[in-house]
């Protein structure tokens, strides 16, 4: 019985919060492309510098589509859906640094 219990919970943890075991976010291409428009002056510039990416991949992953020899590849996946599709993104870590500088720049001001 524990184990069915057990199992239970992981699957309802599953539903709800499918990247806590996939270790991918989902987010839809609306709230993407609002967070990048968001975005202080310079700061794809800033997020490539800080991450030592090119800056075209920062572009793309905030929804540009312009690649060079498989070069640029953000790490990505969009599916159907309402408000532009839904995002899979395999590694949030250039979305959490552009959350980051957005609350910066709102306290500076």
């Amino acid at each position: 019985m524990l184990l069915f219990g057990t199992f239970f919970i992981l699957m309802h943890d599953f539903i709800v919060n499918p990247s806590k075991f996939t270790g991918t976010m989902h987010i839809t291409f609306k709230e993407l492309r609002e967070i990048k428009h968001s975005l202080p002056t310079g700061s794809v510039k800033r997020i490539a510098k800080e991450l030592n990416l090119d800056e075209q991949t920062v572009r793309n992953y905030f929804g540009a589509n312009k690649y060079q020899d498989d070069k640029n590849i953000a790490g990505k996946h969009v599916q159907p859906g309402p408000e532009g599709g839904y995002v899979e993104l395999e590694d949030d870590t250039i979305l959490n640094l552009a959350k980051k500088l957005i609350n910066e720049s709102r306290q500076a001001n």
